[in-house]
């Protein structure tokens, strides 16, 4: 679930493009509209929002604007900046694929999403894991990048969480973490020890809620649910990262430090509309069990707001107020 539109543009930079795209069609850009109108209208996860975006969009005005892109790659950049500013959505997104998308599906949306993961989580990047350290005063510090899926990145994060395992406060850092999957349960999993409900997924079109849980099992040692845990954030903490931020505020399992976070709680789905064009699909949203609600437009809320490049210090700092002070002898 990477998101809101510093990291989407970030995604769309990392993603397939290309300077040389092939020039868009006036027959491209109508099936590429007709698509994105036809979520918005009956599948996006706002009904109201969707419909009134949807109407924007058959908008002459609109429609010459999205005409002035030239090519595949200006064309989904330009649609996707639009859908954006209209919804608020950091998640609602259009990519174009210089390379032809097969035409069944689900064949689509599996090499999309494969390109994608790698990309985004692969090795290069050390599966989102940026440090896992042990700092003075046997303080640990976690700095994750993204969330990998647990099929690609799980031993790493599962690794990285042995390195602070025994340390006496955590910091983990998500300043930089623009979402990702799975393993942000894995990452709960271990500051708890009981299991503990965590934001489940509402479904537009089926009508139903699925709760989400820590895990039962975790490898290694866990941190445990009882020593201190500060999680920082920044406006480019999105998506699962604030999920993550969220559910432990909500669990008053952690103090989150630092500034509101970017406020997308719309996880996303691969769909192709075209050829060579795939919108990110909108028609779910997270909800927590304990507040009822979202992060969705207005972020994570710190406990202690602060600029976030001071983020770290202020966290050391509230650690070190928290220590008992040592016996005279």
């Amino acid at each position: 679930m990477p998101g809101i539109k510093s990291a989407a543009a970030a995604m769309a930079a990392l993603f397939i493009s290309s300077a040389f795209a092939a020039p868009v069609t006036d027959t491209d850009r109508k099936q590429v509209l007709d698509a994105v109108i036809a979520h918005l209208e009956k599948e996006y996860i706002d009904p109201d929002v969707g419909r009134r975006v949807a109407t924007k969009l058959r908008n002459k005005s609109v429609q010459e604007l999205l005409k002035n892109a030239g090519d595949g790659t200006a064309f989904a950049a330009a649609l996707g900046d639009k859908l954006r500013a209209e919804t608020g959505d950091g998640h609602l997104n259009v990519e174009y694929s210089e390379k032809e998308l097969p035409s069944d599906q689900a064949a689509a949306d599996a090499g999309f999403s494969e390109q994608e993961r790698e990309r985004y989580y692969g090795a290069h990047v050390n599966f989102g894991v940026r440090k896992a350290e042990r700092l003075d005063n046997n303080i640990g510090l976690l700095d994750l990048a993204v969330f990998p899926p647990a099929s690609m990145g799980g031993d790493t994060i599962a690794a990285a969480m042995q390195v602070i395992a025994h340390t006496d406060a955590l910091i983990i850092d998500l300043r930089r973490n623009g979402g990702g999957e799975d393993t942000l349960a894995l990452v709960a999993s271990y500051l708890f020890d009981t299991r503990q409900p965590l934001s489940g997924i509402y479904h537009r079109p089926s009508g139903k809620t699925t709760q989400n849980f820590t895990l039962p099992y975790v490898p290694g040692a866990k941190f445990g649910g009882t020593k201190p845990v500060y999680v920082l954030t920044s406006k480019r903490t999105f998506s699962a990262a604030e999920a993550l931020a969220y559910d432990l505020q909500a669990l008053q399992r952690a103090t989150i430090v630092g500034e509101p976070s970017g406020g997308g709680a719309h996880p996303f789905t691969y769909k192709r509309i075209h050829p060579h064009f795939v919108l990110w699909s909108v028609v779910e949203k997270s909800v927590n069990p304990i507040t009822g609600k979202n992060w969705q437009g207005v972020g994570v809320q710190p406990d202690v707001l602060v600029d976030q490049a001071q983020a770290l210090d202020k966290a050391l700092a509230l650690i070190a107020e928290k220590k008992e002070p040592r016996a005279v002898k």
